[in-house]
């Protein structure tokens, strides 16, 4: 007996469940592996509490922002970050863009319950129409779209039509099998690469398929973010990919639209995906690495106060902290200014902030310019191993090719 076709087969035939990827350009390989890293390196490191849901609630709102902005939401990141501190007010007119925001946290914070804490967590039709009826819940919504129910109409996004109505159940049952099935089994030495080329994939599927009346794209990307934090993938790393798609909304759509043009090379949108995620990584690393070296300059700061407990010392180890955290440098005038500092000083003349500044001065700790004032937090990158900068070793390597002199950077090994 021959076997039945499906509608699908006819119009979407990109819809093969498959990601061959050994013709994959070979950057491709590079950033998974620069990914995996990255994001194993922001799971090592401690961070005081403060400083760590400062960074958590800054890349939930990003996370939250993108993946809400991309489908039309008009809120700011400064909007979405006063929303989850309870400090929104919007009028009447407006409130819906806050419904899906908190459809959105909502969603997020299920995923981070013990619910959701499987050793082995599957994907499922029923867990991805859970998503799909939380971002859509309570919103005004299109005739005939029920949230959580496959739709029993055609729907398309720009110029892309989702697949047929008739197939949307079978296609979802067969993208979950996909997902769970051995092509996308983790072990040990690729952990953390083969979850985030199986989210990349579960996105990008689940937008081809269009199975749902509205929300495909949210619910894509909340399906992404499960599977990230599922694998192991920091919370805050989980929610780059949604910020990189709605910051590069134009090549986002148009390397959904060209997967499916080229008869389904999954390879440029993965490519496409793994380059915004890691630049993304890259710059979350630096934030990271910022309160790290903040924390480094003030044990700093501490160490050389060691056993100084004279009022004098107290509010100098004081100032220099507060120097610390100004844009400088300052003069004098402009350092009395500063409501700590005038507030420390109150009962004190200029001549008393002038001590103290020669003082940490003669410690290295301040630096007197021209234009003022400025702590030396610096000096902690002189305690970083060194390193020979990619382009003077470039350069030496010329040079030595050429048999002239090296430069004075570059004359030791």
């Amino acid at each position: 007996m021959g076997t039945s076709s499906r509608t699908y087969e006819r119009t979407h035939p990109w819809l093969t469940f498959e990601a061959p990827l050994d013709k994959a350009a070979p950057l491709l390989w590079i950033l998974l592996g620069e990914a995996r890293s990255k994001c194993s390196h922001i799971a090592g490191v401690p961070l005081p509490p403060t400083i760590a849901l400062s960074l958590h609630i800054l890349y939930l709102a990003k996370g939250m922002q993108g993946t809400a902005a991309i489908e039309g939401n008009t809120l700011t990141l400064k909007q979405v970050e006063e929303h989850i501190a309870g400090n929104l007010r919007l009028p009447p007119s407006q409130q819906y863009l806050q419904t899906e925001i908190d459809n959105i946290l909502k969603a997020c914070s299920a995923i981070g319950t013990d619910d959701f804490h499987d050793e082995n967590p599957v994907i499922s039709s029923a867990l991805i129409r859970f998503f799909n009826e939380t971002v859509l819940n309570g919103l005004e919504l299109e005739e005939g779209v029920v949230p959580g129910e496959i739709r029993r109409h055609d729907v398309g996004v720009l110029r892309y039509l989702g697949a047929p109505a008739g197939d949307c159940e079978y296609l979802l049952d067969k993208m979950c099998s996909w997902l769970n099935s051995s092509a996308f089994t983790t072990t040990p030495e690729f952990e953390l690469a083969v979850p985030i080329l199986k989210a990349i994939l579960a996105h990008l599927y689940i937008a081809w398929i269009h199975p749902f009346g509205d929300g495909n794209g949210r619910t894509a990307r909340l399906v992404e973010f499960y599977i990230l934090v599922h694998a192991g993938v920091p919370t805050p790393a989980a929610h780059l990919l949604s910020n990189h798609y709605n910051l590069t909304r134009a090549a986002y759509y148009r390397e959904l639209d060209r997967a499916s043009r080229s008869g389904g090379d999954v390879g440029p949108f993965i490519l496409y995906a793994l380059q915004g995620f890691v630049d993304q990584l890259r710059e979350q690393i630096d934030a990271i690495q910022a309160h790290q070296i903040d924390v480094a300059w003030r044990d700093y700061v501490n160490e050389a106060f060691e056993g100084k407990n004279s009022p004098s010392d107290v509010r100098r180890k004081r100032l220099v902290l507060m120097l610390s955290w100004l844009p400088g440098p300052l003069r004098r005038v402009e350092i009395l200014k500063v409501p700590p500092i005038q507030e420390m000083y109150y009962d004190k003349t200029i001549k008393t902030l002038t001590r103290d500044l020669t003082a940490l001065v003669n410690e290295d700790l301040v630096q007197r310019t021209r234009k003022g004032f400025r702590a030396r937090s610096e000096v902690i990158f002189g305690f970083l191993p060194p390193r020979r900068k990619p382009d003077q070793h470039m350069a030496d390597v010329a040079r030595r090719q050429l048999d002239l002199p090296l430069s004075p950077q570059g004359s030791g090994r």
